[in-house]
């Protein structure tokens, strides 16, 4: 008897502590770690780009947390011949709905905003002179899912979802500037994000 109690009140507390993990007051840290090389035949050196991008949310309201992630990203592409390299601020707001005690749903809305420079790649893949700076401002929803295993843990799972981008390159000689807009759906199931992120 004393050992099904002990059960009953371990998962209970589980359950609650699951549960406390957005509400109001509370606190959420992790980030997006990405890395990706490609090697092309004939190439001296592989492409490569990386972004670091840690992030911090606070909850607002039950369920509701708003934060920003601050970080960097970088891209150099032999075969395209340019490197970009970009500080970015992404701010979020994101939205948690109870499926079980220690499932959720949630959906975020974040605005990325990244201000780089881009600079000339030769064919041994040498880094050469600055060509512009870079500007690019979006808008992105994402939906996503999150486990609570424990009291400070919970692990997501998301898809890229919805997304708006306006990017521009300001050249460095002329003072031109060359601007693009993309819009698109990328919610891919088959490739999706897994993080994990630590409430207290």
């Amino acid at each position: 008897m004393k050992k099904l109690l002990l059960s009953l009140v371990a998962v209970a507390g589980l359950v609650y502590s699951a549960n406390a993990q957005t509400e109001k007051g509370k606190f959420m840290l992790g980030g997006n770690v990405g890395f990706n090389s490609t090697k092309v035949d004939g190439a001296p050196k592989a492409d490569i780009n990386f972004s670091v991008i840690p992030s911090v949310g606070y909850f607002v309201g039950n369920n509701f947390a708003v934060g920003t992630g601050v970080g960097y990203t970088y891209e150099k592409s032999v075969s395209g011949r340019t490197q970009e390299g970009a500080f970015e601020v992404a701010p979020f707001g994101r939205y948690y709905v109870n499926l079980t005690d220690q499932f959720k749903f949630f959906g975020q809305l974040s605005v990325p905003l990244a201000f780089g420079t881009q600079k000339a790649v030769d064919a041994n893949g040498d880094t050469g002179a600055k060509l512009g700076t870079t500007t690019s401002i979006g808008v992105n929803v994402a939906p996503g899912f999150a486990f609570f295993p424990t009291k400070r843990i919970g692990i997501e799972v998301s898809v890229n979802g919805l997304g708006y981008e306006n990017y521009q390159v300001k050249n460095e000689a002329t003072g031109a500037k060359v601007k693009s807009n993309s819009f698109g759906l990328e919610a891919n199931t088959f490739a999706p994000k897994l993080g994990v992120m630590f409430h207290f």
